[in-house]
């Protein structure tokens, strides 16, 4: 069977989640969509957040990127999705990779890909009853590596 890759980000803003209502699906996502020819995932999930939501983001990586700058033929470290999966739809499979991502503003611009959006705190997210459970999950996990993310942050900023 055919996989496409795929990516998802996963946005904060003020300690809360970014969904979009995705008008071909009708579903409550996360932006995100397919990684084109000769593009890397990084690049792929700011690339598709801009086109959906109008916003710029920094990808944050689920794990630190210890590994010295100086490899060498490195020509770029990118970062660690928080979470990965293959799921299908329907004639063929993704492979989704799953990024936190941050935004300064909350300032939406919608597209006809999207019918709404909604920023959601934590609380939010566990009661929402729009939300597939299996998108509910992946979001709360959300939440939780992005509170480590700023927590090593922090940390390494006092250092």
């Amino acid at each position: 069977m055919k996989t496409d890759l795929t990516v998802a980000g996963y946005i904060f803003h003020n300690d809360h989640l970014l969904f979009i209502h995705h008008s071909k699906l009708d579903l409550w996502l996360p932006p995100g969509g397919h990684i084109d020819k000769d593009e890397i995932p990084d690049d792929a999930v700011k690339r598709e957040i801009r086109e959906e939501t109008g916003l710029k983001v920094r990808v944050l990586s689920a794990l630190p990127l210890s590994i010295s700058d100086k490899l060498i033929g490195v020509k770029r470290t990118t970062a660690i999705p928080f979470y990965t999966n293959v799921h299908s739809v329907g004639d063929h499979d993704h492979y989704g990779a799953c990024y936190i991502c941050e935004s300064d503003t909350d300032k939406v611009i919608r597209n006809d890909e999207t019918k709404d959006h909604k920023w959601m705190a934590l609380d939010e997210v566990k009661t929402d009853i729009s939300l597939r459970e299996d998108i509910k999950a992946i979001a709360l996990s959300a939440f939780n590596c992005y509170s480590q993310i700023k927590s090593r942050i922090e940390s390494s900023t006092k250092i």
